[in-house]
């Protein structure tokens, strides 16, 4: 298939209409319902495998691709704007390094115990952050996008749901939270958990988990903040997820451990609040000289289902660097592997297409 046919295009109509566009208010009103008999379809940043992450092109292409949900992660500008930027850092994924004019901004903040120097996201309003341009996060990916793209906020990443032409649901994170509510300050003396609630409010997001009100506007909330999720609970019923990070890395608020947060008597706590977790792969099966083991499995999975809490891992890359020997290169084997032997309830992926694919093949087969 001739698939520079259809990113041109595409990446034209982007380009043109608009990394500032403003977000419009209103869905269409007849729509092809977000589907619910299998896992779900997560698009990690938007289609990042093939455009810059986080970006209304990525997004774009996510929702035209299949996904079910638009992930993102959220943070605040200097200023106070909600935006949609996974690092802390500017370095990584902008062009921050050659705006001159920006040199003096470099700074050194203790994150979650570790100094970090780089370009921060809130020493920067969101005027001067759209001035950046977004680039690859990976050298090995398609690099010719790299430019063409600036930071969008929350809002405008929630557009790109209501105005796809099916219901597509959203899945952003509070990203960071006690380092942004360290750092940026609201005149109203709000904290960062309440703008993010504004804006899913102002929105119309309303619903506890398959309500006739979430399936018309779905979404998952997401952190790897516990206090976050159980803060937000007493601000709305929409269903949140508790991210969990591989077993050496603690909460960055809790400071628990990973086997803290896996334990039978805190899933019996934290169920009242969120009904599922985002674990990384490597925390349901860690791979050992590149292969998979059933021996390894922590059995995180069965624990959670056990619970009543739904178990969304992240991430699926189709890459070989990121595939073990297991799948053969193939991420359609890996798939398979997760949703049918490990039963997963979604998947946090870079590859919304294949990853949609791979569903509609196998749902053609009668799997």
């Amino acid at each position: 298939m001739n698939w520079i046919g259809i990113i041109v295009p595409f990446i034209a109509v982007s380009v043109i209409g608009g990394c500032v566009g403003r977000p419009l208010l209103h869905p269409a009103p007849i729509r092809k319902p977000l589907q619910t008999i299998r896992p779900y379809n997560i698009a990690h940043r938007g289609s990042n495998g093939e455009l810059p992450e986080e970006t209304l092109a990525a997004y774009r292409r996510a929702v035209q691709e299949g996904a079910d949900f638009i992930e993102s992660d959220i943070l605040a500008s200097k200023d106070g704007v909600l935006i949609c930027f996974h690092d802390l850092t500017l370095d990584n994924t902008t062009d921050v390094a050659i705006h001159k004019q920006f040199a003096h901004r470099k700074r050194s903040y203790q994150v979650q115990g570790v100094n970090i120097t780089g370009w921060f996201v809130v020493d920067f309003t969101f005027e001067e952050l759209k001035l950046l341009r977004v680039k690859q996060r990976f050298g090995f990916r398609d690099q010719q996008y790299n430019g063409k793209f600036s930071l969008i906020t929350f809002e405008e990443f929630i557009s790109v749901a209501l105005h796809a032409k099916r219901v597509v649901g959203i899945y952003p994170e509070i990203k960071n939270p006690v380092f942004i509510n360290q750092h940026v300050k609201w005149s109203d003396g709000k904290k960062f958990e309440d703008k993010f609630m504004e804006t899913l409010k102002k929105y119309g997001y309303e619903g506890s988990y398959k309500s006739k009100e979430w399936l018309k506007q779905p979404v998952f909330i997401q952190s790897f903040a516990p206090t976050s999720l159980t803060y937000i609970a007493n601000l709305t019923d929409l269903p949140k997820v508790l991210l969990i990070a591989d077993p050496p890395t603690r909460t960055e608020d809790t400071n628990q451990s990973f086997f803290e947060i896996t334990s039978d008597s805190y899933f019996n706590f934290i169920n009242k609040y969120v009904v599922g977790i985002g674990p990384s792969k490597a925390a349901i099966l860690p791979s050992i000289d590149n292969h998979l083991s059933e021996t390894s499995n922590t059995g995180l999975v069965a624990k959670a289902h056990a619970h009543g809490l739904q178990v969304h891992p992240y991430t699926f890359r189709n890459e070989n660097l990121f595939l073990t020997f297991n799948f053969k290169q193939d991420p359609y084997e890996e798939y398979d592997f997760w949703i049918n032997k490990i039963e997963v309830d979604g998947l946090f992926t870079d590859f919304a297409g294949s990853l949609h694919n791979f569903q509609e093949w196998t749902s053609e087969k009668g799997n």
